[in-house]
């Protein structure tokens, strides 16, 4: 859009512009120039902030309401740029209602950050399932106040998330106009091949999880439990060794009710989030950090935005970079690629033309 003169914006004129929301590309650079540039920040402090959210599984009007509550708590914190956790509306879990949460790309969720982002001046950026015309996405939106979103689609879906949401393709750098950011979204944290991707490419990691762990009646003492907390809270620090650059890390925490899949459907699958958000300078050293028992909450710190990143830590040549990751839990992420999949295929993509459950699927897929 062409930028429009003060003194030629008429009553119509401005009514039009203020109508298609061009008048804050008009007036963008003025109004919200304390959006500072990472490339300016390079060897600068830059205030941030991660939320930790309580999510209510399946529910994006009860999540989406925390999560301005989160963001406004977040923004009097003076930060200048606010992460969510991985899929904010919903949260994660094979559920009935998992279908009546996804939303268009710039539905709901994408006004209340594009609104919250305008009025507080802030970055602010999360992941929610957005439906586009190419399918279901884990879309990852970084919105600035002036009106310019970048975005990331989750590379892989991690077990049931299969049955909702289909891979994406990019490389998860967003190339904004205030520099190179990676956003790198739960699993992804501890995939090799994500590290290589962004390795050289990026000045600051944005992104979040939905990790959840073993069901409650798993042994306490389950060495499962044990392994699983210990890769989520490796994950960040990880990978910020790995590129050289500081992480910013949201999560969820509490306690969820799902079911254990599509052909256990009356199974339940009662768990609950492991929090952890956290925020990780460029060294792997976490700065501000929330666990599970905290619950939902804002952490902040100021980071340095590093003058020319260096890695201190080697890429793994395997596909994953956790060496205590159970064999079996490596198997089941892969055969729910076909399981997930179907069920997508069958259900989701179906139910999003029609509002309903195809009656000629199997019971268990009902």
């Amino acid at each position: 859009m062409k930028q429009v003169s003060k003194s030629t914006l008429n009553r119509r004129k401005f009514n039009k512009l203020l109508l298609a929301g061009g008048l804050l590309a008009a007036y963008g650079t003025k109004t919200y120039s304390n959006v500072k540039s990472l490339n300016e920040l390079r060897g600068k402090r830059l205030t941030v902030a991660a939320i930790q959210m309580a999510p209510k599984v399946a529910d994006w009007q009860v999540n989406l309401a925390q999560a301005e509550k989160l963001i406004r708590e977040a923004q009097k914190t003076k930060a200048e740029w606010i992460i969510l956790p991985e899929m904010f509306t919903t949260a994660a879990a094979f559920h009935p209602d998992m279908h009546d949460c996804i939303q268009p790309l710039d539905g709901r969720p994408m006004q209340m950050m594009k609104r919250l982002s305008r009025e507080g001046n802030t970055v602010i950026g999360g992941s929610f399932l957005a439906s586009k015309r190419e399918g279901v996405f884990n879309t990852f939106a970084l919105v600035f106040p002036d009106g310019n979103i970048y975005y990331h689609d989750k590379d892989f879906p991690t077990n049931w998330e299969n049955c909702y949401y289909t891979k994406g393709n990019d490389d998860g750098v967003l190339d904004t106009a205030y520099g190179r950011v990676g956003s790198v979204l739960c699993w992804e944290f501890i995939r090799s091949g994500t590290a290589k991707r962004l390795l050289d490419k990026v000045n600051l990691i944005v992104g979040g999880s939905c990790w959840w762990t073993v069901p409650d009646d798993v042994d306490t003492d389950s060495p499962y439990r044990k392994a699983n907390l210990k890769m989520l809270k490796e994950a960040a620090p990880n990978m910020a060794r790995m590129l050289g650059v500081p992480v910013v890390h949201g999560s969820h925490a509490g306690n969820f009710e799902g079911f254990f899949s599509p052909e256990l459907p009356d199974v339940s699958y009662d768990s609950s989030y492991l929090g952890e958000t956290m925020i990780v300078d460029h060294g792997g050293n976490i700065l501000s950090r929330l666990p599970k028992n905290a619950g939902a909450g804002v952490v902040t710190a100021t980071l340095e935005i590093p003058t020319d990143p260096k890695s201190t830590m080697a890429i793994p040549d395997s596909f994953w970079i956790p060496e205590e990751m159970p064999q079996e839990w490596k198997d089941a992420w892969t055969r729910w690629f076909e399981k997930g999949g179907d069920y997508y295929s069958m259900v989701t993509k179906e139910y999003l033309k029609t509002g309903d459950i195809p009656e000629y699927l199997p019971v268990y897929m009902r």
